[in-house]
């Protein structure tokens, strides 16, 4: 359906804000434009101040739901998270093909993941960093928008990046696990780079301590029926890993 360019932007806006990224083929085909005409209102919206520029499309400016400083995730529930990570590797085998995604608990599983053949994709700067130097690891970097907040690769990029491999394993973390509101985010961004990297999976395992727990962030990332193992640690609430198991989820407790 033809529409005038102003009605064109603030449609086009509605769907960045709504979805947290937007690919330029994607407008195009969804507004029946050439993609040079969306490239130009997408020039628009940015000068504007209204959307980022990223490379082949545009994502939301994020104004609230901000995430937590990586530094200051990173000195919260330690142990936990060091008892999660040994747990996890115990789950991965020579061969294996495994997506960790940037959070704090996946830099744990880093920290001690063998040198082994595996290959391991990721969105994090500081997972890829710090497998680099094991030679029998094969490491593959999204690339995308660097979020400073959680040194991560976000955006179009990063999500076309993931959609050209397939890996039998997901180790994901998140900000919350709720028993009726599923898998969340604080940060829209982020949400849709984890809900790749559990599209290109076989078998999702989610890293989340006691903390997190029948919380309700700020964005869905998924519903339970998704998820088919949580690790979580010794002090999570009895009475929540009942609730889980209801969703045939197989929970492990490091």
């Amino acid at each position: 359906m033809w529409m005038l360019p102003a009605e064109r932007h603030k449609a086009i806006l509605q769907l960045i804000n709504t979805k947290g990224s937007m690919r330029v083929k994607e407008l195009s085909q969804l507004f029946d434009v050439t993609e040079e005409t969306v490239r130009r209102d997408l020039d628009n919206l940015e000068g504007d101040g209204k959307i980022r520029r990223s490379h082949g499309g545009a994502v939301r400016i994020e104004e609230d739901h901000s995430e937590i400083p990586y530094l200051q995730r990173e000195s919260e529930h330690i142990s936990e998270k060091e008892a999660i990570a040994l747990e996890a590797v115990r789950h991965i085998a020579p061969g294996d093909r495994i997506v960790l995604d940037a959070s704090t608990t996946a830099w744990h599983v880093a920290l001690v993941l063998p040198n082994i053949p595996l290959t391991v994709l990721t969105n994090s700067l500081r997972v890829s960093m710090e497998l680099a130097s094991r030679d029998k690891l094969e490491v593959i970097s999204t690339g995308g928008i660097v979020r400073a907040s959680s040194l991560s690769y976000v955006g179009p990029l990063a999500e076309e990046t993931l959609n050209q491999f397939h890996v039998n394993k997901a180790f994901l973390s998140c900000k919350g696990f709720h028993t009726e509101y599923g898998v969340s985010e604080s940060n829209a961004l982020q949400a849709l780079v984890k809900r790749k990297m559990m599209d290109i999976s076989d078998k999702l395992y989610l890293l989340a301590d006691h903390s997190k727990m029948q919380v309700r962030d700020f964005t869905s990332v998924a519903s339970l029926d998704e998820v088919d193992a949580l690790i979580t640690d010794a002090g999570a609430n009895p009475g929540h890993l009942e609730s889980i198991r209801k969703f045939n989820i197989e929970i492990i407790q490091a």
